[in-house]
């Protein structure tokens, strides 16, 4: 049985509620928070890292701030599922880098690239196979180009002009000659289309009588000139520089979504978008043509045509009829392999073999030859060498993961099957394998014989503590080689010899910023720490962080991470205004679900929509709040979601209130996307709060009619959960504050900004008391620097006014 919810009085601030109503729009400029939380924004982001394959040297790649609301601004095409800056032919919204610096993995020298662009906004690096040269992309106002970086003379130079195409992102490859594979812009493709004056005529769908469920997207192409548009960005011709600048154009050009070289460098597999186009999908389910290139761009096979992907049966684990999944094996000179469904893509067709893998060796006119049958989904495979590889499985409904042992060699014989559990279960996972670089520049598996060495989490009733492992594929064991120890939380980050005995981690704590070691387990001499990175956040660096466990009323295990003030005491300074923040998941499982999550040793790692700036302000933070939706067996999770949402709310405030650090009539709620859609329920269906803070979420469930989040079912086949679950159907029980904040260019699946827009409506159509607020130019996840600033001024102003001095 559920306990009742509390029922909290609510006061009404009258002097604000008659303001807001007198002004329904405001004039608003960009605001900034606090000086201490602004602070905090403002740090220096922390470099990133990416290893050398030999694990000999590591590119120290530092990033650019956050963009100005002035860059977010800039011209941006929305077709086809896509976003693109028509100025540079690349995508509108990406991340980048400003310096590169090469350090050595053992000894920790730095050497500093030189002769960079002015102004770099670099990405996507590649490594030669020798590992002697670095090509990266460097983007302008005006375009993409190609520079590449000497790594003995440590010397940048451009090596083509501003051609490259990343509208479907950006394709690079080193052949084994140092010569680099990308994609270009077609140089005949002509002029931009121009925007008719006048429509040519209306735009109409029809459909035939075929069901053709589809989730929602947003981006979608709307008319004639939207589709011209997609083909004239997206038309791109195979491309190959050498390191002296000399361009070759490959083969016939298209709209090219991706290109893969074989390991020996003879053949590509080019994948390229055909007509027609949809209306209802974007770009990624368009008819494309997979076709394998000899180096001269000659097509030596179409593999396969695969056709519009707009009908597909309901389910999470439906598929597409036809080749999927299109690779060369890592372990092959140029051999193929993919993936077909036997089932129709229907995972309510039941078959003992769902899936077949072929394979396919050159010249590619033979007929393919049958690698494995699995009974799940297709999940992938890790490849060792032509006797032994991983192959991976998984169905989504019951969350069961599948890893097969089998021998290539042998396709007749059954493989092994080394693990099958709950993809959910972080207890029992043994992680994920280890990978080394074969003689052509792939990664495949390390491993010892029958011994594969892999990472795992290592979650465990104290938290995580992550290991690095040697499992037994025959005995189906682990040999653990090393663990992180408290009071740190530590992951292998690279392994840098065949017996996994030297390996560089990644080592955090509480108030200790995340640095790389090298550890060597063999000679068991101290660790070293290679880099030097400094705390960003020096301001907080003394406040409280535990992980806690308690009880929901049915006895299921929670656990959240909670933050206090530095130098707090509960005895002695009373208690703390709350904010608890959120992100609902369901389980099929109850243990599973009632399993701890995370670290109380992890770093104190701010983001944009972190709820831990108000710590700087007197308030508790519960973070990771756990709000596990649990649906065992044949039952469905959200077949019980309101029931189970609130009770995990009353077991996490009953707790924070005993241990004398939260006040019961002071605690607000939050979240992101679903957890927006979890705090809008919360004040649906309780008062258990003070207010509620709700960004980017989605309200109107019946706006996402095919499934949404883990729902599996349609509106048609669950009316009253998809009802029940709408907080925008029960927008007239909502009797405490709620602040909505959306960014009007959300482009994530069922979050249209509309989705805000009506549900505000709906609250202020009963007298709610709510504040919404569309941050121009953002998407799902908010970007230029005075919107995430302003953003923290709106929940700010909020907390303070309803929750901190709530009368």
């Amino acid at each position: 049985m559920f306990k009742k919810s509390y029922q909290i009085p609510f006061v009404l601030v009258f002097a604000f509620f008659t303001a807001f109503h007198t002004q329904a729009q405001e004039a608003l400029t960009y605001q900034t928070p606090p000086q201490a939380i602004a602070d905090l924004v403002n740090a220096d982001p922390t470099p990133l890292v990416s290893f050398s394959r030999s694990g000999d040297f590591m590119l120290v790649l530092e990033r650019t701030g956050n963009p100005s609301i002035e860059e977010l601004a800039q011209a941006e095409l929305r077709i086809g599922g896509i976003r693109i800056n028509p100025a540079t032919n690349g995508p509108s919204r990406t991340g980048s880098f400003k310096n590169v610096i090469l350090k050595n993995t053992r000894g920790g020298e730095e050497r500093q690239v030189k002769g960079l662009p002015e102004n770099p906004r670099l990405g996507a690096f590649s490594l030669s196979k020798d590992e002697k040269f670095v090509v990266l992309t460097n983007t302008t106002n005006t375009g993409i180009s190609l520079w590449v970086v000497d790594l003995t003379s440590m010397e940048a130079k451009q090596l083509t002009d501003e051609i490259v195409n990343s509208v479907y992102g950006t394709g690079i490859t080193w052949t084994s000659d140092n010569k680099v594979l990308f994609t270009g812009i077609n140089p005949d493709r002509g002029a931009m289309p121009k925007a008719p004056l006048a429509p040519s005529g209306p735009n109409a769908q029809e459909t035939s009588g075929n069901a053709a469920p589809s989730r929602t997207y947003q981006d979608l192409l709307t008319n004639p000139y939207d589709e011209a548009l997609l083909e004239y960005f997206m038309d791109s011709q195979v491309m190959m520089v050498d390191l002296n600048g000399n361009l070759t154009g490959i083969g016939k050009s298209g709209m090219i979504k991706s290109m893969d070289l074989s390991p020996n460098g003879q053949f590509l597999t080019v994948e390229m978008i055909q007509k027609p186009f949809s209306y209802l999908v974007p770009a990624s389910r368009f008819p494309y043509t997979v076709e394998v290139w000899d180096m001269e761009g000659k097509v030596i096979k179409t593999l396969a045509e695969i056709p519009l992907d707009e009908v597909r049966p309901t389910g999470f684990d439906a598929t597409v009829t036809g080749p999927r999944s299109i690779s060369w094996r890592a372990d092959k000179p140029a051999t193929l392999y993919w993936v077909e469904a036997q089932d129709g893509g229907d995972p309510r067709v039941q078959m003992e073999e769902r899936e077949i893998i072929y394979t396919l060796d050159p010249p590619f006119n033979a007929e393919p030859s049958k690698l494995a049958g699995i009974g799940y989904r297709y999940r992938g495979i890790f490849w060792s060498d032509d006797n032994f590889a991983l192959l991976n499985e998984g169905w989504f409904s019951s969350r069961q993961q599948k890893v097969t042992r089998i021998n290539p060699s042998k396709p007749q014989e059954k493989g092994t099957v080394i693990i099958e559990r709950s993809s959910d279960d972080i207890y029992n996972d043994p992680g994920t394998p280890v990978f080394t670089t074969n003689a052509y520049g792939r990664s495949v598996l390390l491993r010892k014989g029958d011994d594969v060495f892999m990472t795992s989490e290592g979650g465990s009733p104290e938290g995580s503590m992550p290991y690095l492992s040697a499992f037994n594929t025959k005995t189906k064991t682990e040999n653990i080689l090393w663990r992180s120890q408290a009071p740190y939380y530590e992951r292998v980050a690279k392994v840098l010899d065949a017996n996994a005995t030297e390996f560089v981690t990644l080592k955090e704590s509480t108030d200790i910023q995340p640095n790389y070691w090298l550890v060597n387990t063999r000679r068991r001499i101290a660790p070293v720490q290679i880099t030097q990175f400094a705390h960003p956040y020096e301001s907080i660096k003394g406040i409280n962080k535990e992980l806690v466990k308690y009880k929901r009323n049915d006895g299921l295990d929670l656990s959240a991470v909670v933050y206090t003030p530095e130098g707090y005491n509960p005895e002695k300074d009373g208690r703390l205004p709350v904010l608890m923040w959120a992100y609902p998941r369901e389980y099929k499982s109850a243990a599973v679900a009632a399993q701890v999550r995370g670290s109380k040793y992890t770093f104190t790692r701010l983001n944009w929509g972190s709820p831990i700036y108000w710590v700087t302000q007197g308030y508790a933070i519960m973070d990771q709040t756990e709000m596990p939706i649990v649906g065992e067996g044949d039952e469905e999770p959200n077949d019980f979601f309101v029931e189970q949402l609130v009770a995990n709310a009353e077991a996490a405030i009953d707790f924070i209130v005993e241990q004398g650090i939260g006040d019961r009539n002071r605690i607000a709620v939050g979240g992101h996307s679903y957890g927006a859609f979890m705090t809008a329920n919360l004040l649906s269906h309780s008062n258990l709060f003070a207010a509620g803070l709700a960004r980017s979420g989605a309200y109107n469930r019946t706006l996402t009619p095919f499934g949404f989040q883990y729902e599996q079912r349609t509106y048609w086949e669950a009316p009253d959960v998809y009802n029940t679950m709408s907080p925008f159907m029960n927008a007239h029980k909502v009797k405490t504050p709620i602040l909505l904040i959306h960014g009007e260019a959300d482009n994530n699946s069922g979050t249209f900004p509309i989705q805000s827009e009506r549900y505000y409506n709906a609250l202020k159509g009963h007298g709610a008391t709510t504040r919404l607020v569309f941050l121009p130019h953002e998407s799902h996840g908010y970007a230029a620097k005075e919107s995430i600033l302003h953003t923290l001024w709106e929940q700010h102003e909020w907390l303070e006014r309803y929750v901190k001095n709530r009368q």
